[in-house]
């Protein structure tokens, strides 16, 4: 029998391009929930759940999620940091893939920049650009944020280091800090690029998404996946076999 998904916030823009996705890979639809809707009910007939929907709806998925021991792929964005760390204690309760992008691509730039933060020392100014749609309500994006948290961990810095934009007379950039700067606008999908810059070369790494279903083809394969792991919290680097 083929794996039913729940699809959470099915009416948003990832939620519309999964409900296109998931029979087109060969799964069923075991519900579509939207705001308002019985999640409990979606889920019983459900086999995982993908949930793309607002950071105010993660805990009440996870809750239903491990009461009714049902695997999750969470790929909301926007929580705080206290909020998230609470919710990945609660989801290590259920197998749960939680990611702040599934592009098979994306995952592999995540890996070439904690290649290229190792490599590359305090000499090379690391900074991350991104863009997205003028609609999406977060900054940084989740995968900015994801890109950030890489360089931190192999630099050995705390948040503290980042830098979101500049104005004014900040001063000469340190050695220690890492910038984030957000565009918006239009209609773009995502664009991120992570800068390494030293005194006569930089290094740039970057991607360009054009259409969503390659998250939505992602976090699919996030489903068939984690709906045969044990309980904890996994992220793509390990569905793809990346650690």
């Amino acid at each position: 029998m083929a794996l039913r998904i729940l699809i959470n916030g099915a009416r948003g823009r990832m939620g519309q391009a999964l409900s296109t996705s998931v029979p087109a890979l060969g799964l069923r639809i075991g519900a579509v929930v939207n705001p308002g809707d019985d999640l409990a009910a979606g889920l019983a007939r459900s086999d995982v759940v993908i949930d793309f929907s607002s950071p105010h709806a993660t805990k009440a998925v996870l809750e239903l999620a491990v009461a009714q021991g049902k695997p999750v792929v969470i790929g909301t964005t926007g929580h705080s940091a206290p909020a998230k760390q609470e919710l990945l204690t609660l989801a290590a309760k259920i197998p749960c893939v939680w990611a702040g992008n599934f592009s098979v691509a994306v995952n592999l730039l995540f890996a070439l920049t904690r290649r290229a933060a190792a490599v590359l020392g305090s000499d090379y100014d690391a900074e991350v650009v991104e863009m997205h749609h003028r609609f999406k309500k977060d900054a940084p994006s989740g995968t900015a944020a994801r890109l950030l948290e890489i360089i931190l961990e192999e630099r050995q810095l705390t948040t503290e280091a980042l830098r979101h934009g500049r104005q004014g007379i900040p001063g000469a950039r340190t050695p220690t800090e890492v910038g984030i700067h957000s565009l918006r606008g239009g209609d773009v999908v995502g664009d991120h690029t992570v800068i390494f810059a030293a005194l006569g070369e930089r290094l740039e790494l970057t991607h360009k998404a054009s259409d969503r279903a390659i998250y939505a083809r992602g976090a699919v394969r996030a489903a068939q996946w984690v709906a045969t792991q044990k309980p904890g919290v996994y992220d793509m680097q390990d569905v793809l076999g990346l650690k």
